[in-house]
């Protein structure tokens, strides 16, 4: 048998090696998007506390916005959520929720125990917009600029730290 046969192992253990590092060094809230620098999807979907009343894109364009992707299902939005009100209460970018594949009467319920930070809320029942998003799971937050441009793309809880780097976007 030839000598160098027996290196076989140690090779594709080095480059097994390799494969799991790079794959451990990716941060995991940075997943690309498709959608950054491109307008928002266009929709047309009921508001969560008045069903009969639709939402549109026009409702945010004008003003900076940042969309979060919430749901009472959802652990990490109630690890989030305090924060949110926060950065709500500083009044320094309007909050547009998106209630993602939840029940309405569940969801009304949690902004009227925990809070509500969102000027309104969007109602995604059967998450056909976070669809059109590329959302994987919530929370999910966008930051989108006057135009209804998307900036940016958070995956995961906003967390004080995440609110001070979109700040500095929002300055950009």
């Amino acid at each position: 048998m030839a000598r160098w046969l027996l290196f076989i192992p140690l090779i594709l253990f080095i480059v097994l090696g390799i494969f799991l590092w790079k794959g451990l060094s990716i941060d995991p809230t940075e997943l690309p998007s498709a959608l950054i620098n491109k307008p928002f999807p266009e929709f047309k979907i009921a508001s969560l506390k008045q069903s009969d009343k639709m939402l549109t894109k026009a409702d945010f364009i004008g003003k900076p916005v940042l969309i979060n992707i919430w749901a009472t299902w959802c652990p990490a939005c109630k690890q989030e959520h305090q924060q949110l009100v926060k950065m709500a209460g500083e009044n320094k970018i309007a909050i547009i929720g998106l209630n993602y594949k939840d029940d309405r009467v569940s969801a009304i319920s949690w902004l009227q125990q925990l809070g509500d930070p969102y000027q309104f809320t969007i109602y995604d029942a059967d998450g056909m917009l976070g669809l059109d998003l590329g959302v994987y799971g919530a929370p999910e937050t966008y930051l989108l600029d006057k135009n209804g441009i998307i900036k940016h793309r958070h995956v995961g809880v906003v967390t004080e730290e995440i609110w001070q780097q979109l700040q500095g976007m929002m300055n950009e």
